[in-house]
């Protein structure tokens, strides 16, 4: 088949759709070339597509910041062949992996001619890359958008020397207009033999050819072991934030003696491992460890029915000190021997000795536990559940400390090499200096650290009373509002609710006839705006004095208008009185 007809179109129809504004500072679309050449495709293709189909499975379920915003994949081998143009990699699990397949399905019987004709189709399908990438840029931003990820980085995998590769690809393309390309690296694979020979570092080293270096591009290469394992931690390197434009972190000591200004130790991060939390898997794959419910296991029953308890299985013992911290996330939880009153006093007595015995086993053996925790149910896409692993700490109390670990899966790549210089004495002196200025402790007590959080939260509770009153309107003046008029001389106070003639008995030798005197609306209100709590449920009503008069006075009191809240606070002497 000719390169025309397997080439696919530059521009995908869902071009548009990307959102350059969702991805990490300074990440740039990805370009993979692979060279597909026999007799090495036939030592390498079933391991470059393992590492390939794992690690496309994991980018495209990630939630969060994109780390990828475009993937376009090459296959070099009698021809050039563009299996896959850019496209998103998020939700584009299906058309990823069909590529995968399709690049599994190169023969890897035959020969070829010489070296020469792979390296020159190397370099045709960068300068494509090149192109379509611009063209793809050209489409979607309209000269405005993706302004700043508007940079490419291409690998190039190879079973040929790489020295050799690298340097071809710099002869051709150093007259080439190389603007978008931000790096190229390329990735030579060896066989075991060849890996335990040399035994080289799997850090990407800089080119050394001085002649013919691209100006504005970074050339690497990097030797790995024909492993899936190993080429699955080169892909994952794409995850990681790209940044390097500025430092990610000031760390600042104290200043020397005759110095007040700190020593500033500028560094950058890099992140060890994917959180669980980016992916959702049901089961979930040990990310929920803040609280004890997070932690037990999912069931099947109703709301009230109660959990059943999470088994965990050891499955190795582990040297405290061969395990490391990187690799452990997440809350840990204080595990202790059971009380549940539902078990009997006997078993309850065994638990505990048996508990005690296991943490004086780990601590005086210095040791720890790898458990695991196997899924209870198979996924919803039909295939198998996710397990979880743990690591359990043993202290001197009697209590055990656990923690989830990072399994292979979500490992990143990190190279920590051990420097075999000393640093320089005057770099020492100053930082040696710096700490011993610190206070020591020997025991870190969290109880003397403070982060202000108290203040913080009562302070925001403070706005946001203040933006969202609890009352928008009192209830009294809503009811004033709702009800109209019955006069003119009922503007301004709410009718009564109950009869003018209410009978209320006050005792067993005299009875009266109470007229209950109305709120008026101001009063009302007036209460209500200066109340603190919810309104209540009946309006409050004043303080009724209820005397014993003569009968001119009680017609004279039955045919007076009935005074306001206010005139009976006025004149206390004066109070209404009907029978």
């Amino acid at each position: 088949m000719s390169m025309d007809n397997r080439k696919r179109q530059a521009v995908p129809s869902n071009a548009s759709n990307v959102n350059w504004s969702t991805l990490f500072p300074g990440q740039p679309a990805r370009v993979l070339i692979v060279e597909a050449l026999p007799p090495w495709w036939l030592e390498t293709c079933t391991m470059l597509c393992d590492a390939l189909d794992n690690f496309l499975s994991l980018a495209c379920n990630l939630d969060g910041p994109c780390r990828i915003p475009l993937l376009s994949l090459y296959a070099i081998s009698r021809q050039q062949e563009c299996l896959l143009p850019f496209v998103q990699v998020r939700g584009n699990l299906a058309r990823l992996r069909s590529c995968v397949e399709e690049l599994r399905s190169i023969p890897g019987e035959g020969c070829i001619r010489g070296a020469a004709k792979g390296g020159e189709l190397l370099r045709q399908a960068v300068l494509d890359s090149l192109q379509q990438f611009k063209q793809y840029i050209r489409h979607t931003s309209n000269g405005t958008a993706a302004s700043n990820n508007t940079f490419l980085e291409v690998t190039v995998v190879t079973s040929q020397p790489g020295q050799g590769i690298v340097r071809h690809l710099e002869m051709g393309l150093k007259d080439a207009d190389l603007v978008s390309l931000k790096r190229l690296l390329v990735v030579q694979i060896d066989s075991a033999a060849e890996w335990s020979q040399e035994n080289p570092s799997p850090k990407a080293k800089h080119s050394e050819a001085e002649d013919s270096l691209m100006l504005g591009t970074e050339v690497d290469l990097q030797q790995v072991e024909n492993s899936v394992l190993s080429m699955e931690m080169v892909l994952k390197a794409w995850l990681q934030e790209q940044g390097g434009d500025r430092e990610q972190l000031h760390l600042l000591l104290p200043g020397l003696l005759d110095n007040s200004i700190p020593v500033c130790v500028k560094c950058d991060m890099q992140e060890r491992l994917i959180s669980p939390a980016l992916i959702s898997v049901n089961p979930n794959l040990g990310v929920k460890t803040e609280s004890i419910q997070d932690f037990l296991p999912i069931t099947g029953g109703t709301a009230n029915q109660s959990q059943k308890p999470q088994r965990l299985k050891a499955i190795k013992a582990l040297r405290a000190d061969g395990v490391c911290a990187g690799v452990l996330y997440g809350l840990p939880l204080v595990i202790h021997p059971t009380t549940c009153w539902q078990l009997d006093w006997d078993e309850i007595e065994t638990n505990h000795n048996l508990f005690h015995a296991l943490c004086h086993t780990l601590q005086s053996r210095d040791m720890f536990l790898l458990l695991q925790v196997e899924p209870t149910q198979r996924s919803t896409a039909g295939g198998p559940g996710v397990y979880s692993h743990y690591v359990l700490q043993p202290s001197q109390s009697l209590s055990l400390l656990l923690k989830p670990v990072v399994t292979r899966e979500l490992l990143l790549p990190c190279s920590l090499p051990v420097s075999a210089q000393e640093p320089t004495p005057d770099a020492l002196q100053v930082l040696q200096g710096c700490v011993s200025q610190l206070d020591e402790e020997f025991i870190l007590n969290p109880l003397s650290l403070r982060s202000n959080l108290y203040e913080h939260l009562k302070c925001r509770g403070v706005l946001s009373q203040s933006r969202y009153p609890y009352r928008q309107q009192p209830a009294a003046a809503h009811r004033d509002q709702s009800q109209p008029p019955e006069g003119p001389k009922s503007t301004g106070r709410r009718p009564s609710r109950q009869p003018q003639n209410q009978c209320r008995q006050l005792g067993t030798n005299s009875k009266v006839r109470a007229t209950m005197a109305p709120i008026p609306s101001s009063s009302s209100s007036h209460f209500s705006s200066s109340s603190l709590g919810p309104p209540p449920a009946r309006a409050s009503r004043p303080t009724l004095e209820l005397l014993l008069s003569s009968s001119s006075s009680r017609s004279r009191s039955s045919r007076a208008p009935v005074p306001t809240h206010r005139e009976m606070d006025d004149n206390n002497d004066d109070p209404v009185v009907i029978e």
